[in-house]
Protein backbone atom coordinates (compact mmCIF):
# COMPACT_ATOMS: atom_id res chain seq x y z
CA UNK A 1 0.00 0.00 0.00
CA UNK A 2 1.31 3.47 -1.32
CA UNK A 3 0.31 6.85 0.09
CA UNK A 4 -0.65 8.81 -2.13
CA UNK A 5 0.67 12.33 -0.78
CA UNK A 6 3.95 10.83 0.06
CA UNK A 7 7.05 13.20 -0.69
CA UNK A 8 8.74 11.67 -3.83
CA UNK A 9 11.99 10.70 -2.45
CA UNK A 10 15.24 12.74 -3.04
CA UNK A 11 18.26 11.81 -5.53
CA UNK A 12 21.36 10.60 -3.45
CA UNK A 13 23.23 13.60 -2.79
CA UNK A 14 20.43 16.25 -2.69
CA UNK A 15 20.67 18.28 0.51
CA UNK A 16 18.17 17.68 2.55
CA UNK A 17 16.27 18.67 5.60
CA UNK A 18 17.78 17.42 9.17
CA UNK A 19 15.14 15.74 11.22
CA UNK A 20 14.55 18.77 13.34
CA UNK A 21 14.93 21.44 10.24
CA UNK A 22 11.39 23.13 11.24
CA UNK A 23 12.40 23.76 14.77
CA UNK A 24 16.03 24.99 14.03
CA UNK A 25 13.85 27.25 11.19
CA UNK A 26 11.96 28.77 13.61
CA UNK A 27 14.73 29.54 16.33
CA UNK A 28 16.65 30.92 13.71
CA UNK A 29 14.37 33.42 12.42
CA UNK A 30 13.63 34.62 16.26
CA UNK A 31 17.57 35.37 16.19
CA UNK A 32 17.81 36.53 13.12
CA UNK A 33 14.87 39.23 14.08
CA UNK A 34 16.61 40.20 16.90
CA UNK A 35 18.52 43.11 17.32
CA UNK A 36 22.41 43.07 18.27
CA UNK A 37 22.13 39.12 17.93
CA UNK A 38 21.09 39.93 14.46
CA UNK A 39 23.54 41.66 13.14
CA UNK A 40 26.75 39.37 14.19
CA UNK A 41 24.50 36.38 12.90
CA UNK A 42 22.94 38.37 9.75
CA UNK A 43 26.57 38.76 8.21
CA UNK A 44 26.04 35.06 7.12
CA UNK A 45 22.43 34.09 7.46
CA UNK A 46 19.28 36.17 6.47
CA UNK A 47 15.89 35.33 6.38
CA UNK A 48 13.47 35.05 2.66
CA UNK A 49 10.10 36.00 2.95
CA UNK A 50 7.60 34.74 -0.21
CA UNK A 51 4.12 33.70 -0.97
CA UNK A 52 3.55 30.15 -3.19
CA UNK A 53 2.32 31.10 -6.60
CA UNK A 54 -0.42 28.65 -6.77
CA UNK A 55 -1.31 28.36 -3.25
CA UNK A 56 -0.94 32.13 -1.91
CA UNK A 57 1.31 29.86 1.60
CA UNK A 58 3.57 32.07 2.94
CA UNK A 59 7.47 31.25 3.11
CA UNK A 60 9.55 32.45 5.80
CA UNK A 61 13.34 30.46 5.04
CA UNK A 62 16.23 31.45 6.51
CA UNK A 63 19.03 30.97 4.64
CA UNK A 64 22.93 31.58 3.91
CA UNK A 65 23.88 34.30 1.31
CA UNK A 66 27.04 35.53 0.07
CA UNK A 67 27.88 39.08 -1.23
CA UNK A 68 29.06 39.38 -4.40
CA UNK A 69 29.52 42.37 -6.47
CA UNK A 70 26.55 44.76 -4.72
CA UNK A 71 24.24 42.32 -4.72
CA UNK A 72 23.26 38.82 -2.52
CA UNK A 73 23.86 35.20 -3.78
CA UNK A 74 21.55 32.56 -3.03
CA UNK A 75 21.59 29.31 -3.76
CA UNK A 76 19.07 26.38 -3.43
CA UNK A 77 17.46 23.14 -4.43
CA UNK A 78 14.04 23.62 -2.48
CA UNK A 79 10.47 24.01 -3.62
CA UNK A 80 10.06 27.12 -2.02
CA UNK A 81 12.68 28.94 -3.98
CA UNK A 82 10.42 28.20 -7.35
CA UNK A 83 7.93 31.08 -5.46
CA UNK A 84 11.10 33.92 -6.93
CA UNK A 85 10.67 35.28 -10.23
CA UNK A 86 13.06 37.56 -11.95
CA UNK A 87 11.18 41.04 -11.55
CA UNK A 88 9.26 40.56 -8.25
CA UNK A 89 10.86 41.51 -5.46
CA UNK A 90 10.45 39.33 -2.37
CA UNK A 91 10.68 40.96 1.27
CA UNK A 92 14.01 39.96 2.75
CA UNK A 93 15.12 40.44 7.02
CA UNK A 94 18.60 41.45 6.53
CA UNK A 95 20.55 41.91 10.08
CA UNK A 96 17.58 42.59 11.61
CA UNK A 97 15.91 45.26 8.79
CA UNK A 98 12.90 44.49 7.25
CA UNK A 99 13.48 45.11 3.37
CA UNK A 100 12.70 44.75 -0.63
CA UNK A 101 14.65 42.54 -2.87
CA UNK A 102 14.63 42.73 -6.68
CA UNK A 103 15.24 38.97 -7.75
CA UNK A 104 16.94 37.43 -10.78
CA UNK A 105 16.49 33.67 -11.36
CA UNK A 106 19.47 32.27 -12.46
CA UNK A 107 18.60 28.67 -14.04
CA UNK A 108 21.59 28.14 -16.98
CA UNK A 109 23.99 25.46 -15.90
CA UNK A 110 26.42 28.17 -16.74
CA UNK A 111 25.21 31.23 -14.75
CA UNK A 112 24.46 28.65 -11.76
CA UNK A 113 27.29 26.80 -11.72
CA UNK A 114 29.04 30.51 -11.90
CA UNK A 115 27.25 31.63 -8.85
CA UNK A 116 27.81 28.21 -6.97
CA UNK A 117 31.25 29.01 -7.30
CA UNK A 118 31.43 32.05 -5.83
CA UNK A 119 29.12 30.66 -2.78
CA UNK A 120 30.81 28.09 -1.85
CA UNK A 121 34.39 28.99 -2.45
CA UNK A 122 32.32 32.05 0.46
CA UNK A 123 31.11 29.43 2.57
CA UNK A 124 32.31 25.80 3.31
CA UNK A 125 29.32 24.91 5.45
CA UNK A 126 27.14 26.00 1.97
CA UNK A 127 29.55 23.49 0.36
CA UNK A 128 28.83 20.68 2.62
CA UNK A 129 25.43 20.99 3.21
CA UNK A 130 24.87 20.76 -0.76
CA UNK A 131 27.45 17.92 -0.72
CA UNK A 132 29.90 19.83 -2.88
CA UNK A 133 33.86 19.38 -2.21
CA UNK A 134 36.19 21.48 -1.95
CA UNK A 135 39.96 21.14 -3.50
CA UNK A 136 42.75 21.61 -2.00
CA UNK A 137 42.50 25.67 -2.54
CA UNK A 138 38.87 26.35 -0.99
CA UNK A 139 37.53 25.88 -4.97
CA UNK A 140 34.63 23.87 -5.27
CA UNK A 141 35.31 20.58 -7.43
CA UNK A 142 33.57 21.02 -10.99
CA UNK A 143 31.78 17.60 -10.97
CA UNK A 144 30.05 18.15 -7.39
CA UNK A 145 28.62 21.49 -8.77
CA UNK A 146 27.82 19.98 -12.05
CA UNK A 147 25.51 17.04 -9.88
CA UNK A 148 24.08 19.72 -7.79
CA UNK A 149 23.06 21.98 -10.85
CA UNK A 150 21.41 18.20 -12.06
CA UNK A 151 19.54 17.74 -8.75
CA UNK A 152 17.88 20.83 -9.68
CA UNK A 153 20.15 23.45 -7.57
CA UNK A 154 19.39 26.95 -8.34
CA UNK A 155 20.80 30.47 -7.86
CA UNK A 156 19.46 33.88 -7.06
CA UNK A 157 21.18 37.17 -7.37
CA UNK A 158 19.32 39.88 -4.94
CA UNK A 159 19.54 43.26 -4.60
CA UNK A 160 18.10 44.67 -1.15
CA UNK A 161 16.30 48.07 -1.56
Amino acid sequence: MTRQNAPAPRPQGQAKLMPAQKAANRVMQVLLRTPGISSGMGRRLMIINVAGRKTGKRYSVPVAYTRHEGALLVGTSFAWARNMRTGEPVEVILQGRRRQADVQVITDPDGVVAAYDVICRDNHQFARFNNIRLDAEGAPVPADVQAAYGRGARAYRLSPR
